[in-house]
């Protein structure tokens, strides 16, 4: 008994001798002098360690932000991590301290003014050195997923050139502590409570939930769109939503999440989600409740009308902002056919940054999801704005970027006579635009797919796309898709033909069954401010009998603004 209350009196002494230490460690790139750097603080006392990332202060902090610390208890041979979220919730998870790194001595070196011991080890092909100091007379570490080596750690270099440094050490004399809090929240797996972390600061936005795209009888809507209600145009091939989105600010990246399957529908059908500015006298809206009479009509030389394809002075036409066509029926017809080695999907997927369209993405929103059909059971859709931040401040600054609608030729509208984009056959289609002062890194945001699905049509052959400003020819795009047969098991129901392929394999213009097509953009940073002409020209093929090739195009302008629009 005497023996275990000496002991008992030497272990409080040294703790009482030695305090509590804080020590402080910065992480940076070798070689790049001027960058952001992290920092870890790392607390210690008597066995026990709290790790905790060092912010500078959030005046603002984005929702979904946590505080996260990490604590050690090396007498219980212990690592827990938890969080703490600003609506008082606290999730955690434990694991053991890992004794599975295994480490090769390399001896001893001076190292920022300690006498320190050097390990090595490789960790999933990553190259990790580790200098140890056990002057201190205590251990700590910022990285206990390394496992425990003796002493303190005073640099870790990971392949050479990510490198974190011991900067300083403090120390506090006071009674024990033990660092860790005995409330530690809901438990969670390491994985679970990693992808609760990110989750919780997406900031998810439900627009299409489930909602069935299909050629049926509804009753003309001549009304004004209220908020948060589908409405079904042209025959219940296109969908209307208005929504009021939040103003985001410009480190958010913004995606467009899209869920697709057939409803009864079994072709790969062109489909569009767009966005329908409302800023000039006239809009596309009024084309939906008005009438496509309502729009302003090009007359193309083959004496056929299409309306409401491009930028007018007080028209703008919609923002595409994914353009993505069904398989051969994803989800409905999943029974209909069987192939060795082959699992069909149960719907399509489609996920496309619109980040560059976020000037669009803002406040009083009318977004548009179209899939040309004449199903009655035809296809259901369900699709989120996912937004994911770059920074843990909200900085909600003035918005420098910027769009300006040109041309669309996706006939959403064709089930109340808009009509297809043939018109490149006698026409070219030309555009004007002015760019206003004080804007840099001009940029054509372009998106072309051909179609015409016969063996001369456009959609199985490559056509040159011609882009001419004022005048001139200064770029070329071929569309095409080559990889369409890496998306068989999205298309259960499409031909399959003697040689052993399936129509879903047929490199097309600009597209495959099941996937979404990818803009491509052309540098206008040349352009001086005022009026341009922007021409596009394609040679589209020759009409056989009732076959006919046509083009969606699409195109805008994006920019930045150097001075804050007033």
């Amino acid at each position: 008994m005497k023996r275990f209350i000496i002991s008992l009196l030497a272990v409080l002494s040294a703790s009482f001798a030695f305090g509590q230490h804080i020590l402080t460690y910065q992480s940076y790139a070798k070689g790049v002098t001027e960058q952001d750097t992290t920092t870890v603080k790392v607390i210690e006392n008597a066995n026990y360690l709290k790790i905790c990332t060092v912010e500078k202060m959030l005046s603002n902090p984005i929702p979904g932000y946590a505080e996260s610390n990490t604590y050690v208890d090396y007498t219980h041979d212990s690592v827990y991590t938890i969080l703490d979220f600003a609506d008082g919730k606290y999730y955690s998870t434990s694991s053991l301290t890992k004794k599975d790194v295994v480490f090769s001595d390399k001896g001893h070196e001076n190292l920022l003014g300690y006498d320190c011991h050097k390990y090595k080890t490789s960790i999933n092909s990553n190259t990790i050195e580790v200098w140890m100091t056990e002057s201190l007379g205590f251990a700590a570490t910022p990285m206990p997923g390394l496992g425990r080596l003796k002493g303190v750690m005073v640099r870790c270099m990971r392949n050479g050139s990510y490198i974190t440094d011991l900067n300083e050490v403090k120390e506090q004399k006071h009674s024990l502590v033990n660092l860790i809090p005995d409330y530690k929240g809901e438990h969670k797996s390491s994985r679970e409570l990693s992808q609760l972390r990110k989750d919780k600061l997406i900031i998810r936005i439900p627009v299409f939930e489930d909602e069935q795209i299909h050629f049926a009888e509804y009753e003309p809507y001549t009304d004004e769109i209220p908020f948060d209600t589908v409405i079904h145009f042209s025959h219940g091939t296109l969908i209307v939503k208005r929504m009021n989105l939040p103003k985001l600010p410009a480190h958010y990246q913004i995606f467009a999440e899209i869920r697709q399957r057939s409803n009864g529908d079994a072709y790969d059908r062109s489909a569009s989600v767009f966005i329908i500015p409302t800023e000039k006298a006239l809009s596309f809206k009024d084309g939906l409740t008005k009438g496509i009479e309502s729009l302003p009509t090009f007359v193309g030389k083959n004496g056929k009308e299409y309306q409401g394809i491009k930028a007018e002075k007080d028209y703008l036409p919609p923002v595409e902002l994914v353009r993505f066509f069904t398989s051969f029926g994803a989800g409905h017809f999943n029974d209909r056919v069987q192939i060795d080695g082959l699992e069909w999907e149960d719907e399509n997927y489609y996920k496309q940054e619109v980040s560059e369209l976020r000037d669009r993405l803002r406040g009083d929103v009318l977004i548009g999801a179209f899939i040309g059909n004449y199903d009655k059971g035809g296809h259901k859709i369900s699709m989120d704005l996912l937004a994911y931040p770059g920074d843990y401040e909200w900085k909600d600054k003035p918005l420098k970027q910027h769009s300006m609608p040109l041309f669309n030729t996706c006939n959403v509208l064709e089930m109340s006579g808009q009509n297809y984009g043939r018109l490149f056959a006698t026409d070219s289609l030309e555009v004007e635009f002015e760019l206003p002062d004080s804007i840099k890194n001009v940029q054509l945001r372009y998106i072309s797919t051909g179609h015409g699905g016969w063996d001369n049509g456009d959609e199985f052959n490559p056509k040159e796309n011609a882009i001419f400003i004022d005048g001139v020819k200064l770029f070329t795009h071929t569309p095409w898709r080559c990889d369409c047969a890496t998306f068989r098991d999205q298309n259960p129901v499409s031909g399959n033909f003697w040689n052993g392929l399936s129509s879903s394999d047929y490199s097309r213009s600009g597209w495959c069954p099941g996937t979404a097509t990818n803009p491509v953009y052309f540098d206008l940073s040349g352009l001086k401010p005022g009026k341009h002409t922007l021409r596009v020209a394609i040679a589209q093929g020759k009409d056989e009998g009732e076959s006919f090739s046509h083009w969606m195009v699409s195109g805008m302008l994006l920019y930045e603004q150097t001075k804050d629009k007033k």
